[in-house]
């Protein structure tokens, strides 16, 4: 017969090996930790790169590869007809859905090169023999989020590392005053997704991107709310430090909490550098004009081109610039959208490319445009204010410096724009390539993770894109 006593001895004896697994469990991770793996100091990277830094131009949305950057001719020519089979079965809204549909817009060639460009990008237009053009992209899903996933973190799931994250994992950081992953989104709205386009996922969080404002207080608490003497700030951080080193030594192996350190150590070195990194005032009035500061369609996005551009100087590793939300997601009005989000974003996007290149900057510097996906060449809702729908299949991104092949473009969509036929460039090509600049093998970028080696491009084949690069 069981007694009382005997209920209370039994959850004793569980209670007694519940501590005890907690303490092997400690002994464990102490056995096998790390100490001070992961931090954001430089690393040498697989080989020689190209470039060392990246600024990455995302135009959250799709922008349509057709009216920008992939003329066909052979729209004009088919204009009104109804789609094929395999077009048709990517429609969504197929009771919205028109005939072929051609650009509005003019295109030319420009530069020493020729490269043909949309009349709608007059500025970007003028420094194409910089840019390599890559018109056979394409991705496995048009829904915005599961598309968002993968162009950031190679797989359609919400919980993967961002590509900056892994690249901060992999090289580290020169400047250990500024976060090395910064990410400035635009004041009037975040992208879909919003933080988890640069989440650290299961990395360590240190390689967590750094979310930086363009209006107000540039990063959030990072200054006391009451000034205190010199010498008592020194000393306070002084005890932090050491009570901090401490605790961290009494639970080795806690990447969560060493990240919390270093992230609280890189706030108080940053009081001083971030200020002066972000401070535009110091730049001329010439180098405002340019970036179309002075312009209230292209002031914010200049300004955050501009503060990209003062951070790489510093040594920041990566620096995502994000646009408006969803600026190119054309379903309707197609005219009126395009001409927006061109007229906020070529000029900018063109004087960052200029500029990186007087100051010598633009080959250590990988400058990369794109977003998620295109648009299709047929209209959606027909008529007037026809738009596009998404386009996964065929898309174009153009990319700048840090080792790129300027005044180039690869690869090649069919003849109305739909899929990418010649050359086709996948996400984890993309990401490969990017990579590889950076002077980190796609492969050999591991992170172990409950027994597996996780990669960025472990999901399918993975290639650099080597004719856009550099001899």
């Amino acid at each position: 017969m069981n007694t009382r006593r005997d209920f209370f001895s039994r959850i004793a004896d569980g209670m007694m090996g519940t501590a005890l697994a907690t303490l092997l469990g400690d002994d464990l991770v102490a056995a096998t930790a790390k100490p001070g793996l992961y931090d954001l100091t430089p690393k040498k990277p697989h080989h020689t790169p190209r470039a060392k830094s990246v600024i990455q131009l995302f135009m959250n949305g799709g922008p349509s590869q057709v009216d920008l950057f992939d003329y066909k001719p052979a729209l004009e020519k088919h204009a009104g007809q109804a789609p094929g089979r395999d077009l048709a079965a990517e429609v969504r809204a197929v009771r919205e859905t028109g005939g072929l549909m051609p650009s509005p817009y003019k295109f030319a060639q420009h530069g020493q090169s020729g490269l043909e460009i949309s009349e709608l990008l007059p500025h970007l237009a003028k420094v194409v023999d910089q840019l390599a053009v890559v018109r056979s992209m394409y991705t496995t899903h048009l829904a915005h989020e599961a598309a968002l996933f993968l162009m950031h973190g190679g797989r359609i799931l919400p919980t993967r590392p961002a590509l900056g994250s892994w690249i901060v994992y992999g090289l580290g950081s020169e400047n250990q005053n500024l976060p090395a992953y910064v990410v400035l989104d635009d004041p009037k709205g975040p992208p879909i997704n919003f933080i988890q386009n640069w989440q650290a996922g299961w990395l360590p969080a240190v390689y967590q991107g750094t979310r930086v404002r363009s209006e107000g207080s540039a990063i959030l608490n990072l200054y006391a709310k009451q000034e205190d003497p010199a010498g008592v700030v020194d000393l306070s951080r002084s005890l932090l430090h050491r009570m901090d080193a401490a605790h961290r030594d009494r639970h080795p192996g806690n990447v969560e909490l060493e990240a919390r350190i270093a992230n609280y150590e890189l706030a108080a070195r940053m009081q001083m550098e971030a200020t002066d990194a972000l401070d535009l005032n110091k730049e001329s009035e010439s180098t405002k004009e340019a970036y179309g500061m002075n312009d209230e369609r292209t002031a914010s996005y200049g300004k955050r081109c501009l503060m990209a551009r003062r951070l790489v100087e510093r040594g920041v590793r990566l620096v995502q610039v994000y646009i408006e939300s969803q600026i190119w997601d054309n379903h309707s009005k197609l005219r009126e959208g395009l001409e927006y989000s061109c007229g906020k974003t070529d000029r900018p996007a063109a004087a960052l490319v200029r500029d990186l290149k007087e100051r010598g900057l633009l080959d250590s510097t990988l400058v990369v445009w794109g977003g998620e996906f295109g648009r299709l060449p047929i209209a959606q809702d027909p008529g007037p204010n026809a738009g596009r729908d998404h386009g996964p299949s065929g898309f174009s991104i153009w990319m700048a410096g840090g080792g790129v092949k300027g005044g180039t473009t690869y690869g090649s969509t069919d003849e109305i724009g739909y899929r990418a036929a010649e050359n086709r460039v996948s996400v984890h090509d993309f990401h490969a390539t990017v990579l590889h600049l950076l002077g980190l093998n796609h492969r050999n970028l591991i992170f172990e993770r409950e027994g597996r080696g996780e990669r960025i491009t472990d999901e399918l084949p993975a290639r650099v894109v080597d004719a856009i690069l550099r001899g």
